[in-house]
């Protein structure tokens, strides 16, 4: 192995050098153990072929959750593993040594910005494009991580893409799982394709997101403007090559008795798992995309379950299940202590009663702490996001901090000259919020960004004018992000507030005295003749 091998000999200045790379991203113990497993015992070298065969992954019959499935996408698979190989981890006559093995590793892997990384990410679909036959057209103007690239997309191209990236994702994240071996689900992502179709293309305003075929769309998406939309809607999509490269290597150090008991996690992960709920698999994955962080991780984790639906832990409410209307999603998610991703499926009221079925969006709201009953915003950050039929993520603009508002009625029931909304509230100002949703539950409120200086701007639905959209509201859910120990918070919180319940109920004779000594029978008295001379006791 390079790591023996090294104490004999003095190390050379590039292998240092590698291998401080390597260290720095924390896989250098992983290359060490792989390249040991992997290389020939005489030659101190991996041979083409064995690199290809540790990184081939094939899946016979991918599952997909949308209609639109192009026939050459596992032929685009077949032929991942060998783009990686040639482009990367360049062998000599005698193979590839411990000093070729690092180059490789940093040249795909290694810390570089996020622009070089998904230079990297377009140079291997290309590649696989190229071998699996299929006509591409990127051009790029060197070998370097960040040259120029020339060309453009089709839709087709971008859901191949992006499916590319998630069957890397699902490789790594199942590598463990003995049920998911060999099977592949593929989530529906048309909302991501249409959001880069919308940035990128040149569309006209007649152009219906809610009934377009992406496969047969003709719009030309120049590389450049992808990019840019990939910066900041999706700037975590190259961490897929990483994963999958790791998890590549990690699957060669296993030992056999190791890979006889690997984890099963059980469930269905047919097409249709997944589609009753409001956060689907393609959705989970496009709010994952927009940042580093234990939510995201929180968030990739329902998305590469065997059974979405299975996850109900994290689901705290859902209208449909527990029931609409502040009172009753209160009762779900108070004394949750953690971040919170809100999603609201409508409908506008002014749609045609024809289309009402497919005309309907859902938004979006990330919020990093839990609900609180206040009659003014709070909060320290957040998201906004415009789910389906477009994804769109409005990070903070950090001119305002108005991220959440929740406000049940006051128990007091008080006279109020101007009283605050009842409700939930995202964004905006008082009585003018950004997003709003009425105590029932009922009525969804949408206002134009030009309201709001806490989330960039943009259209959350839509077509979206500059008058507010009333919508009905079909559907809520309400996922709790925080992890296990959030959910055992709130589960203790509920525990103790039912305890307090039920003491509140229960009356404890024995704290009363007699009857003749209680101030009701006083009162009583007074109350049947108030000028009887009473004896004062002293």
């Amino acid at each position: 192995m390079g790591a023996s091998s090294s104490t004999e000999q003095p190390l050379s200045a590039e292998q240092r050098e590698l291998e401080s790379l390597a260290a720095s991203t924390g896989a250098l113990p992983l290359l060490q153990k792989s390249f040991s497993k992997l290389s020939d015992p005489q030659t101190n070298a991996i041979s083409i072929q064995t690199l290809q065969q540790c990184f081939h992954t094939s899946y016979e019959d991918p599952i997909s959750e949308s209609q639109q499935k192009p026939e050459s996408f596992p032929r685009l698979l077949d032929h991942l593993g060998s783009s990686i190989v040639d482009l990367f981890f360049m062998s000599e006559k005698g193979g590839l040594n411990w000093i070729g093995f690092l180059r490789g590793y940093v040249k795909c892997c290694g810390r570089m910005s996020t622009s070089m990384s998904l230079n990297i990410l377009l140079r291997v679909f290309a590649m696989a494009v190229k071998k699996s036959g299929l006509s591409s057209n990127l051009e790029f103007e060197s070998d370097g991580a960040d040259c120029k690239i020339n060309g453009s997309f089709l839709p087709s191209d971008l859901l191949l893409l992006l499916w590319m990236c998630w069957a890397m994702l699902w490789n790594a994240r199942t590598l463990k799982s003995s049920e998911m071996k060999g099977k592949l689900l593929l989530p529906d992502i048309g909302h991501l394709v249409l959001s880069a179709v919308v940035s990128c293309g040149e569309v006209n305003s007649s152009f219906d997101v809610w009934d377009c075929d992406i496969l047969s769309l003709d719009v030309q998406l120049p590389v450049g403007k992808f990019l840019s939309w990939a910066l900041s809607t999706a700037p975590t999509l190259s961490d897929c090559l990483t994963q999958f490269v790791t998890g590549r290597f990690q699957i060669s150090v296993i030992a056999e008795d190791e890979a006889g008991s690997s984890e099963s996690i059980s469930g269905d992960i047919s097409s249709k798992a997944s589609q009753a709920l409001l956060l689907t698999r393609g959705r989970a994955w496009a709010v994952s995309l927009g940042s580093r962080s234990t939510v995201s991780e929180e968030i990739l984790k329902l998305c590469f379950s065997a059974d979405i639906d299975g996850t109900y832990e994290n689901l705290l409410y859902r209208s449909s299940a527990h029931g609409k209307g502040l009172n009753r999603f209160w009762s779900n998610v108070e004394g949750y202590h953690g971040p919170l991703l809100i999603l609201i499926s409508a409908n506008s009221e002014d749609a045609d009663q024809d289309n009402s079925q497919t005309r309907k969006w859902i938004v979006g709201a990330l919020t990093q702490q839990g609900f609180e009953n206040k009659d003014t915003f709070y909060g320290s950050s957040g998201n906004l996001y415009a789910i389906s039929p477009i994804f769109r993520a409005f990070s903070p603009s950090g001119k305002e901090k108005n991220f959440v508002y929740s406000h049940l009625h006051p128990t007091g029931r008080v006279y109020e000259a101007h009283p605050k909304p009842v409700g939930i509230a995202f964004g905006g100002t008082t009585t003018n919020e950004r997003i709003f949703m009425d105590e029932d539950f009922a009525k969804l409120i949408v206002r134009h960004h030009a309201m709001d200086k806490t989330y960039q701007h943009g259209s959350l639905i839509p077509n979206q004018g500059f008058l507010p959209v009333e919508a009905s509201i079909s559907e809520v859910e309400v996922w709790g992000l925080g992890g296990k120990h959030a959910k055992e918070v709130q589960n203790s919180y509920k525990k103790r507030e039912e305890l307090f319940t039920e003491q509140r109920r229960k009356v404890d004779l024995k704290t009363f005295a007699s009857w003749e000594d209680s101030p009701e029978k006083m009162m009583m008295d007074m109350m049947g003749d108030p000028n009887q001379v009473r004896r004062e006791d002293r």
